[in-house]
């Protein structure tokens, strides 16, 4: 092979990676065209049409009136045998500080927040959400193992986030359940 053809060689496959390379570019840029698309179709849509079943409340009388007032706040067991929990997240806490909760069986979760944005999740379980002012955040899950659980705030909401963190204790289902027969809101907080 002559030097010529061996240049020309080299010339053909530059020239082949070159095109292969803007190939992928084009291909790259055109997925990240899509994306950036449907990001907007979807906050204008979303923005005209908000999700159906959202629950709003009025941040300033939340601990007056209505369904999060403090005494309604904590576990109870429904006439028809369902566990639901309320509960408010403020700057830096949760109230209820500590919940108390059945294994095996539904828990309805409640929230909402008063002052920004918090969120929760219960130690390793699924229970995880975000709770917004001027909005209930609902979801329904279920403990498989009993014990202490951690929920800390996994939402920044200023310099006091690092220690907002409540308990959560699941109960077998029968200490549970002898527990909340007295129709009281149940919290594992001292009182």
């Amino acid at each position: 092979m002559s030097v010529h053809d061996a240049a020309g060689a080299a010339h053909r496959s530059e020239a082949v990676a070159v095109a292969a390379e803007r190939r992928w570019a084009w291909i790259v840029a055109a997925i990240i065209a899509v994306l950036v698309l449907m990001m907007v179709v979807t906050g204008l849509h979303w923005s005209a049409m908000p999700p159906s079943r959202v629950e709003t409340i009025d941040v300033n009388t939340v601990h007056l009136k209505g369904e999060f007032v403090e005494s309604n706040l904590g576990t109870t067991l429904g006439p028809e045998g369902r566990v639901t929990v309320r509960l408010i997240a403020q700057q830096y806490s949760f109230v209820p500080q500590c919940i108390v909760v059945p294994a095996e069986m539904p828990v309805t979760f409640r929230g909402t927040a008063t002052d920004a944005i918090h969120g929760f999740v219960v130690g390793t379980t699924n229970a995880n959400t975000m709770l917004v002012p001027g909005f209930v955040a609902t979801f329904t899950t279920t403990f498989t193992k009993t014990g202490e659980q951690l929920m800390p705030c996994h939402e920044y909401c200023g310099t006091g986030h690092e220690a907002m963190w409540a308990r959560v204790q699941v109960l077998p289902p029968e200490e549970f359940l002898a527990k909340a027969r007295g129709g009281e809101r149940l919290s594992c907080v001292a009182r």
